[in-house]
């Protein structure tokens, strides 16, 4: 189960999210990964991590946590329910491929069964509905289209376009949220410009 932590510090949190990246592109290569080796990538001691994190368990939590958090985040971003649907589609789209390709580990570990994570995925589902609505009613979506299948059309085309992306990372190896802005952008562009060709 995903578990909520108390709040840090500002450089306890910035400890903290130093050792999630380095565990997010550490076990992303290798699964059964070792506390040293994320600590080392994360570019602290041992302690640290088990100062934060009690144990392995505690951090592949406190990971999807994070991860689902960040996927969260970019439909919040994307202001779904209030920017135009053409400038809405574009950001989201733009904004999951970049939380999927710098979390993908995380993501793809995630339980389907846990409540967190039910609750989020519905919760951003309605979001995506209610988007694919608006672009309905503003004629960038044919009327008779079916909008359950539109939308798993959309999800299936940005999973696919995902598979080719690799996290951005910043020198020293760490995942940086800013991925190939100029990369997502073509392939966002290159997503909507498929899907509403074919729906519109």
């Amino acid at each position: 189960m995903i578990d909520t932590v108390k709040p840090l510090r500002s450089d306890a949190q910035r400890t903290a999210a130093a050792i999630l990246q380095a565990a997010e592109r550490v076990l992303r290569h290798d699964p059964t990964a070792s506390l040293e080796q994320i600590a080392a990538a994360a570019g602290v001691t041992r302690t640290t991590v088990h100062r934060r994190f009690a144990n392995r368990q505690v951090l592949i939590a406190a990971l999807q946590a994070s991860a689902i958090e960040h996927f969260y985040d970019a439909f919040e971003a994307a202001s779904p329910e209030t920017a135009p649907p053409p400038v809405a589609l574009h950001r989201l789209t733009v904004n999951v491929m970049r939380t999927k390709s710098n979390w993908g580990y995380a993501l793809g570990i995630l339980s389907e069964n846990d409540p967190a994570v039910i609750t989020k995925r519905r919760t951003v589902l309605a979001r995506l509905e209610v988007l694919f609505q608006r672009a309905q009613h503003d004629g960038l979506i044919a009327p008779d289209v079916n909008l359950d299948w539109a939308q798993r059309m959309y999800r299936a085309m940005v999973d696919e376009a995902v598979k080719d992306l690799e996290p951005a990372t910043s020198p020293q190896g760490v995942a940086d949220t800013r991925a190939n802005e100029a990369e997502l952008d073509r392939l966002a562009t290159l997503i909507l410009r498929t899907l509403l060709s074919g729906i519109g």
